[in-house]
């Protein structure tokens, strides 16, 4: 299975670490190659990858990365990169016409959540986002993550400042195509994220939610997370 994921934003909150985020180093690795490497780990054959800030910078680094590790990663550019995140996945509509793993270039988790959520598949038309139920987990910032609200395996409600929640976003999904369609309408709703359009695929009854049960992850956008990060590293929790 292949993976896109979405690195084209400035990670403005990582600054005093690097200039350029998926390319800031992490226990000596950068946050993107940790993120490909451990897709790989998880199951993934290949990847899209797209950029936006700096685009010349990282594309050339994943060149570098994909003739390193002989593994395909086809390079996609945002023009549009100063916009939400659900710009850059809708970038990647005329390159994927079947399921695909989508994450974060900053998200940094265990391989065995990407492998469990390809071996529990999705239904036809529908988007599963991985979530996690333990929402007391010091390693989540309340105030920064994204809050979901499921019953059963269906997802109804998605945002930052959802106040009815039970369960976080971990920054890794299974689509179908329907999700460039649902961003498609999401966009022209004026939402530009990738939560906006799991909003729409709620409405439309096609979102779904995969529980990651103790597996561990961590969303690496600020000084504290990286630094959260970095111990989970030197404690072999996440490579």
């Amino acid at each position: 299975m292949k993976c896109l994921i979405a690195a084209a934003g400035q990670g403005t909150r990582l600054r005093e670490k690097g200039e350029l985020k998926p390319l800031i180093p992490i226990k000596g690795v950068p946050l993107i190659e940790r993120v490909i490497t451990n897709a790989r780990a998880g199951g993934v054959d290949g990847f899209f990858a797209v950029t936006g800030y700096r685009s010349d910078e990282l594309q050339a680094r994943l060149g570098e990365i994909a003739a390193r590790d002989g593994v395909a990663i086809t390079r996609i550019f945002n023009r549009n990169w100063d916009r939400a995140n659900g710009v850059s996945v809708l970038a990647a509509k005329q390159f994927i016409d079947e399921p695909f793993l989508l994450t974060m270039c900053d998200h940094l988790v265990d391989p065995e959540i990407f492998r469990a959520l390809i071996a529990a598949g999705t239904e036809p038309g529908t988007v599963t986002l991985a979530v996690d139920f333990n929402i007391e987990n010091p390693l989540n910032d309340p105030e920064d993550v994204t809050r979901v609200k499921c019953e059963g395996n269906r997802l109804k409600h998605i945002g930052k400042v959802i106040r009815d929640f039970n369960c976080f976003d971990t920054g890794v999904f299974l689509c179908t195509p329907i999700m460039f369609d649902a961003l498609i309408e999401s966009q022209a709703r004026g939402d530009d994220s990738i939560s906006g359009a799991m909003n729409v695929l709620a409405e439309w009854g096609k979102a779904r939610v995969f529980d990651i049960g103790r597996r561990v992850w961590v969303d690496v956008d600020d000084p504290v997370a990286f630094a959260k990060a970095e111990k989970l590293l030197e404690d072999g929790l996440l490579s």
